[in-house]
């Protein structure tokens, strides 16, 4: 498995979960489920620095032909609802000129790219494309193939400066930077989602705005995190679960019966990773994320650690989803072993952070940085 954190899936973090050590007696017997998902892994390791100069360089020529940046950027605002993620009149050209060459503009599209959704995503994606390529008997047409994933990594990946922006918890020096990259970065992912037809980008565009809304609430959910609700944090989730979600659906090109399959299998795991990601955060900053299931349940049981745990089986409950949407693939379909095979690296990765957290025994810290 690919993620920031290479250590995650080494052989001794493998060995102290129980799903690491399936994972390595897959790998000693060579199942078909390893074989798929490390082909897949092996050639997004290959292929990662082609797809990340090709961001770049399609990047690039957005912003410099670009005759009016500040439409651009106020256009931006008005469709995510925050002033706050871009940049004034008087900001763009000093900036545009900063990052207006590859070496520049590459090294702000690796950080972005830095990112365990990103990382863990790209080999998925592609093998839902070929595994609907099979299942469909389409022809192979891999420009279409690189279009759509390529899109679709691209629009998952904007919500990594979005957050940093809006956090202010890393890259410091770069916000700026981002805030003239987010309008260029979703023309580039609606330009190669239309690609695959007017339904693919009408479900995408679905997505991205339900996306928004969790995204939107999540901003606000910070301003009062002592009282939020169950039903306003569940709908915050949709930041993971619905372009996600949408994504693995477009690697069917929203085509019955593999699109709402792909859905729900994407979303559910998505919000599985999202709570393992704020235990990793939580050890990060020996603080607990606002929001997050981990706040919401440490608050409500006045108890941080029972809180955590609350945390993972939540985690449990979004995968055992997941793993019931593989339930419903065809008979014979190429690629059920690979999901299989997935769920169980998602379920390694929330393991293997919260046994570290509770290693590290900090929960002194974590208690009295909560939000009072």
């Amino acid at each position: 498995m690919s993620g920031k954190d290479e250590s995650v899936f080494s052989k001794s973090a493998l060995m102290s979960t129980k799903p690491g050590k399936q994972i390595m007696k897959q790998g000693l017997f060579k199942s078909k489920g390893y074989k798929q998902f490390n082909q897949y892994k092996e050639e997004f390791e290959t292929k990662f620095p082609e797809f990340a100069k090709r961001f770049t360089t399609n990047l690039l020529e957005q912003i410099n032909s670009d005759s009016s940046p500040n439409s651009t950027q106020q256009k931006f605002g008005d469709e995510v609802g925050s002033t706050e993620i871009i940049l004034d009149a008087s900001q763009i050209e000093p900036i545009r000129a900063k990052i207006g060459n590859f070496d520049a503009l590459h090294d702000r599209v690796l950080r972005i790219l830095n990112s365990n959704f990103v990382k863990m995503t790209f080999p998925v994606f592609n093998a839902l494309f070929d595994a609907s390529t099979n299942y469909f008997q389409d022809s192979n047409e891999s420009n279409l193939r690189e279009d759509i994933v390529d899109g679709h990594i691209i629009a998952i990946d904007l919500s990594e400066p979005m957050d940093r922006i809006v956090d202010k918890d890393e890259d410091l020096d770069y916000l700026d930077d981002y805030k003239l990259m987010n309008p260029y970065i979703l023309i580039l992912a609606r330009e190669k989602i239309s690609k695959g037809g007017d339904e693919v980008l009408k479900q995408f565009e679905n997505g991205f705005k339900d996306a928004r809304v969790g995204q939107y609430l999540d901003t606000k959910l910070k301003e009062k995190p002592t009282s939020i609700t169950e039903a306003e944090l569940d709908e915050s989730y949709k930041k993971y679960r619905s372009v996600m979600g949408t994504a693995g659906q477009n690697m069917a090109l929203s085509r019955e019966p593999l699109g709402e399959i792909f859905h729900i299998g994407m979303a559910k795991a998505a919000e599985s990773v999202g709570c393992g990601n704020e235990i990793e955060d939580s050890i990060r900053d020996k603080a607990i994320k606002i929001p997050s299931w981990p706040l919401y349940y440490s608050l409500s049981k006045n108890d941080v650690k029972e809180g955590l745990e609350l945390t993972m089986k939540k985690s449990e409950s979004y995968l055992s989803e997941a793993r019931k949407a593989i339930e419903s693939l065809p008979d014979n379909f190429s690629h059920t072993k690979f999901l299989e095979f997935l769920f169980l690296t998602v379920e390694h990765y929330n393991d293997y952070w919260y046994k570290k957290l509770q290693q590290e025994n900090i929960w002194s810290e974590l208690s009295s940085n909560l939000p009072k």
